[in-house]
């Protein structure tokens, strides 16, 4: 532990607090000299009155509950997220957001990580690198020479965090010339790189609390009392900014929560989680491995590629319905085509790419430019659209090392990828399908999901009357489809609006999977026409980007873990173990599991002399054999089997030609309590 403060700290301090006093100076000097009465719209439509530079969101917070003001984290003006005690400057509007709020969540474990990174600065002393919110909690980089982070440290680092939070530390907020914050941080080589190559205005914001002063473009709770429950959760070491060529950095994870409570049911979570954690299951129920002699790609062993296929397999089915048409396309591209689509200026450096006879070429990372070239290798029709063109190709991301992650995080891996050209007027129909195809693949799968339409960004390209026109089929696609959605005003990418969906597993976790993205960029990059009813052989198609699975290795992660290796019967890699009574029924037994086997099941006998029957049964439904045929001379005298499930439900005698044919409906219907319906 550092027995001194390091000099920075508080060379830091004295320029942040000269700083400080010129900006309360003029702060005060704006609110004597130009304040004026202002207008408050609230959520309610209510509207109240304040004076500019002076009254802040907290203030009106207290004014219509106390309670509510004690649970906000944090405001919104004019659909800008704003500091409570920062004053209003002008009419808004006014929102204030507490912790069940997505943006508020942010802001809340945002501010949790400065309470980390003052922890960090004071008990190591290195320099602060990024410390961002992430989808469940927060972290923060440090660069520590000659050094990393041992768990054993994780106590005391809590302790630190704690007393942080008991001294209520407030946040602040100031408004500083990029030249001051160099001469701020000339310690700190990180931010300096931040500032030189991030920022390009001539001032950006930083925030203090207690001695720790950061730069950040907030915005953050009151007080660092707000938290009132944090925990660290583990550590990792990363490069800067990703880059395997830069330094190495020490990465501290951290959660944390309004409540106790809070964080006692999060903990509750984890635990379930890790007993479900897909790697597990996939070693325990021998599906899948890795090496490290090919980081980040899976080997999929005879079950695992099972499961593999049964999903492919069943996407395909839904694909003859809906009238798409699979394709292959090459996996090997020169890189003229990635520089044609864009992905080489921003996306080359996740690719992987080698010489060919002195030519650069690079395994895709995604199908959608092969497919453009499918679309512009002859002439197109008005009559061939909307041609739906799906691909299974093996697609490769150059993922770091350290970020692989089982099968969530993997540079080998499958998508059930789909491109749908179509014209301007055919997209409401299209998303409709998109939309209801998603919703039974999920209800065969028995995911509930929420659906969030992310409109044109700042940074869009293009027409503004192509994206409000496209904007608008999506919105009344929405609303046909009778789902709740919400809207992520801003959100789209530059190149078009789009979808996102997300599923809610079994123990109340979301993830993406499923994406339906317009894109008008990609048609005009790769110069895609098609000849229209009036003859106009320039018209200009729409690619829609969809999947449902999204990557398939990713899909069978998050499937393992919502059945906890209990998988359904339709899609189980173990679904008949038949079982003989003792050595006379052996011959009978293996005749029945050829009998499964040859109707397509997954089946296998236990002619394992050294256990008793009892042990057979335990072992198959420890396995998760779906259903166990128990057989012996009663049964082969009346060619029957005795089903028992893996839950211990005895379903009793039954016909082999009775058995197969109900097990054939339950694999047909796809229905997720086959065992119970038996």
């Amino acid at each position: 532990q550092l027995q001194c403060v390091p000099g920075f700290i508080e060379d830091r301090l004295k320029l942040y607090e000269a700083l400080k006093k010129e900006h309360d100076a003029l702060l005060a000097y704006r609110a004597a000299n130009q304040s004026k009465s202002i207008k408050i719209t609230l959520t309610d439509g209510e509207m109240v009155e304040g004076e500019s530079w002076k009254t802040t969101p907290y203030q009106l917070a207290v004014g219509i509950s106390q309670v509510l003001a004690s649970n906000a984290v944090i405001a919104k003006v004019n659909g800008e997220l704003w500091d409570l005690d920062r004053p209003l400057e002008g009419d808004c509007t006014l929102e204030l957001l507490t912790f069940d709020n997505e943006e508020a969540k942010a802001v809340y474990w945002h501010s949790s990580a400065h309470i980390l990174g003052e922890a960090m600065e004071g008990y190591y002393g290195g320099c602060l690198c990024y410390g961002p919110p992430i989808e469940n909690g927060f972290h923060y980089d440090m660069y520590i020479e000659d050094r990393g982070v041992s768990s054993t440290e994780f106590p005391l680092l809590e302790n630190r965090c704690k007393n942080i939070m008991k001294e209520k530390q407030a946040f602040e907020r100031l408004e500083v010339k990029k030249e001051i914050l160099l001469d701020m941080f000339k310690y700190n080589k990180f931010k300096c790189r931040i500032l030189n190559e991030k920022v390009k205005t001539p001032t950006t914001t930083v925030y203090r609390c207690g001695p720790l002063i950061d730069l950040c473009r907030g915005p953050h709770v009151r007080h660092t009392g707000k938290i009132k429950a944090l925990k660290i959760v583990k550590s990792s070491s990363t490069y800067w900014e990703g880059k395997s060529d830069m330094e190495t950095l020490q990465r501290i994870y951290g959660i944390s929560f309004p409540d106790n409570k809070m964080m006692k049911e999060w903990e509750k979570v984890q635990e379930e989680a890790k007993n479900r954690d897909h790697r597990k299951i996939g070693k325990e129920q021998e599906l899948f491995f890795f090496h490290d002699l090919s980081p980040g790609s899976c080997f999929f062993l005879p079950r695992g590629a099972f499961l593999y296929n049964t999903l492919t397999d069943f996407i395909r089915g839904e694909y003859r319905r809906r009238n798409f048409t699979e394709v292959v396309s090459p996996n090997v591209f020169n890189s003229k085509l990635w520089e044609a689509s864009g992905h080489w200026q921003h996306y080359s450096e996740n690719m992987f790419s080698f010489e060919i006879e002195k030519e650069t070429f690079a395994l895709k990372p995604m199908n959608c430019p092969g497919h453009c070239l499918m679309f512009a290798h002859r002439p197109r029709s008005w009559r061939e659209l909307p041609l739906r063109l799906a691909d299974f190709g093996v697609l490769h991301r150059n993922e770091l090392s350290g970020t692989l992650s089982g099968l969530t995080r993997v540079r080998r891996f499958q998508q059930d990828d789909a491109h749908i050209f179509c014209t301007m007027e055919q997209i409401e129909e299209e998303i409709k399908g998109c939309l209801d195809f998603l919703k039974s693949v999920y209800a065969v799968f028995g995911f509930t999901f929420q659906l969030h339409l992310s409109t044109r960004p700042e940074n869009y390209l293009g027409d503004l009357e192509i994206w409000d026109h496209a904007e608008k089929q999506l919105q009344n696609s929405l609303n046909n489809f009778g789902e709740q959605w919400n809207l992520n005003p801003g959100d789209g990418a530059f190149y078009g609006p789009k979808i996102d969906i997300k599923i809610k597993d079994a123990i109340g976790r979301y993830h993406q999977c499923a994406t339906i993205q317009l894109d008008f960029q990609l048609p005009i990059r790769f110069n895609l026409t098609y000849v229209g009813k009036d003859g106009d052989d320039k018209k200009r198609p729409v690619i829609i980007h969809r999947a449902i699975l999204g990557s398939v290795e990713r899909m069978i992660a998050i499937l393992a873990e919502n059945y906890g290796g209990k998988w359904p019967f339709w899609l189980s890699p173990r679904q008949v173990m038949v079982v003989p009574v003792g050595p006379t029924s052996e011959q009978y037994a293996q005749q029945v599991c050829n009998q499964f086997f040859e109707a397509g099941f997954m089946s296998d006998v236990d002619l394992d002399q050294s256990c008793t029957l009892n042990k057979k049964i335990r072992n198959a439904q420890l396995a998760q054999y779906n259903f166990i045929l128990v057989v012996g001379e009663k049964e082969k005298a009346n060619n029957a089997v005795n089903v028992r499930t893996r839950d211990n439900k005895v379903h009793g005698e039954i016909s082999v030609s009775s058995a197969i044919e109900k097990l054939k409906k339950f694999k047909t219907s796809q229905i997720l309590n086959a065992e119970e319906e038996f």
